[in-house]
């Protein structure tokens, strides 16, 4: 063996070692020869891409990658590449044309991880410039109208490749595939997912710290939503969403139970025929929070206080009680007396706890130059938003977790009802890498991979509903620890 500076040969293999890391090449005859490199550019280094930039740096010696990651924070960049050979970070701005233009050209698959109204931009370049595009956002109309287009693109377009949306589709279609292989009928399913904080670092009355984006936190359920039951269409309004919920319970991998409450998700009513069951009697997607939550958060949804839609009158001197009294009936009562007189038997004293713990009936000033940063308006939920961002901040020794649950109910050949209970519970490790962020950007990795590998071949704009995505992407989660317990009755 004759050693090299920083390498070494050894019959037709060079190895070059570089700190821990191990590089490699092939050598034939004399001539060195190098794989193609190719691109990822990831979009957004928040919160949920901890896991999925750490995977991807991971693969990239053996898959021959250069990671590019842009966010409008340089910091936040640099933070997730962590100066990885393979990794270039950079300020990147979605709205700068030139720059996202150049970027997408220069990439082989773009993950944005930009919100979802901020997808189509990026998409539409994907198209023009045949580049394969993975979100983990849901399926708008615009995104939607461009699968002619990717398809004869010849490019893939994989959204909803999250956790929910995400996981939930893959690992729920691998059950619903075996019951329909099995010449069995569907009359029953349901599913619910929550990103919650772990029983054990809960140490707040509402049972909930963020651990994703809380703006998105702050406008869940607005609309309307829909699903059927025993073959009826049901449609609960945004006003009435959180007092009609469910108790769920779901069995731990130590056999103890954890309890639940679950609030009906927009629009289940979609999912029917992507997921192949049309003539379904029952069908629910919903959110899991802990008891309690949703008749507290009722409240803030029956004062207001979750509207985004208009900016409030908000001089530097307003306070949290002065808002409050805003939105209550006049009077000389205590604004908590107001409060309690308009929720009626609404407000009983474990919910009155959890509103005054938030501090939005304080006689303290609300930070609007701050809330004013992001935008150039100030509205009810952006206050909100504000408020509970210290309140419900996930501590530097918390950990989060994820539950999902899936229930099938099916008749087998026999004319008899069987029960299916799919099951995953997922525990973050810290603030950083956390359960949410490994279960949403796990996914996009793994996908972004496949494609990379060209072993997904599908084109046009998809989600992982299809047996060709979803097998090895939950093969591959197992692999990570991110596993599904089913029983079945």
């Amino acid at each position: 063996m004759r050693y090299y500076k920083n390498c070494f040969r050894e019959k037709d293999i060079i190895i070059f070692t570089h700190h821990s890391c191990v590089y490699w090449c092939s050598w034939y005859f004399g001539v060195q020869t190098k794989m193609l490199m190719k691109t990822i550019l990831v979009i957004g280094a928040g919160r949920s891409t901890s896991y999925m930039i750490h995977y991807l740096l991971d693969n990239s010696i053996t898959e021959n990658w250069k990671v590019r990651v842009g966010d409008v924070s340089l910091e936040l960049a640099q933070q997730k590449t962590v100066n990885h050979i393979n990794a270039h970070a950079m300020v990147f701005d979605v709205n700068n044309v030139n720059q996202r233009e150049e970027e997408i050209q220069q990439a082989d698959i773009v993950i944005s991880m930009l919100p979802a109204i901020m997808h189509i931009s990026v998409a539409k370049d994907c198209v023009r410039f045949k580049k394969h595009l993975v979100t983990a956002s849901y399926v708008s109309k615009e995104m939607a109208a461009l699968d002619e287009e990717a398809r004869a693109a010849g490019i893939t377009m994989v959204n909803e490749c999250g956790l929910d949306p995400g996981i939930d589709h893959a690992s729920a279609m691998k059950v619903i595939d075996k019951i329909h292989e099995e010449g069995n009928e569907l009359t029953l399913f349901k599913s619910y997912c929550g990103g919650l904080v772990a029983p054990e670092y809960n140490d707040n009355p509402w049972g909930y710290k963020f651990s994703w984006n809380p703006r998105n936190v702050i406008l869940a359920g607005q609309g309307t939503a829909q699903y059927i039951e025993n073959g009826e269409y049901k449609y609960i309004p945004y006003n009435r969403l959180f007092t009609q919920i469910e108790k769920v319970t779901v069995n731990t991998n130590t056999g103890s139970t954890l309890m639940f409450e679950a609030y009906a998700n927009r629009d289940s009513l979609s999912y029917r025929k992507i997921y192949n069951i049309s003539a379904i009697p029952t069908m629910l997607r919903g959110t899991l929070r802990m008891p309690g939550y949703c008749k507290a958060w009722n409240v803030f949804v029956k004062l207001g206080l979750t509207d985004d839609s208009y900016s409030i009158d908000a001089t530097d001197n307003l306070t949290y009680q002065q808002l409050m009294e805003s939105y209550l009936p006049a009077g000389k009562k205590s604004c908590t007396q107001k409060l309690i007189d308009l929720m009626g038997t609404e407000m009983d004293a474990e919910t009155l706890y959890k509103i005054e713990w938030s501090g939005i009936l304080e006689d303290k000033k609300i930070d609007i130059e701050k809330i004013k940063m992001s935008s150039n308006y100030v509205s009810p939920a952006m206050i909100l938003q504000d408020l509970l961002e210290e309140k419900w901040k996930l501590q530097e020794q918390d950990k989060d977790m994820i539950v999902m649950q899936h229930q099938f109910e099916y008749k087998n050949k026999q004319h008899a009802i069987k029960k299916i209970s799919s099951s995953l519970i997922v525990r973050g490790q810290n603030q950083t890498y956390t359960a949410m962020a490994k279960t949403v950007g796990l996914p996009l990795a793994i996908v972004a991979k496949r494609i990379l590998q060209n072993k997904i071949t599908t084109t046009g704009v998809v989600i992982p509903v299809i047996k060709e995505i979803y097998e090895p992407l939950l093969f591959e989660l197992e692999l990570l620890g991110v596993k599904f317990n089913e029983s079945e009755e």
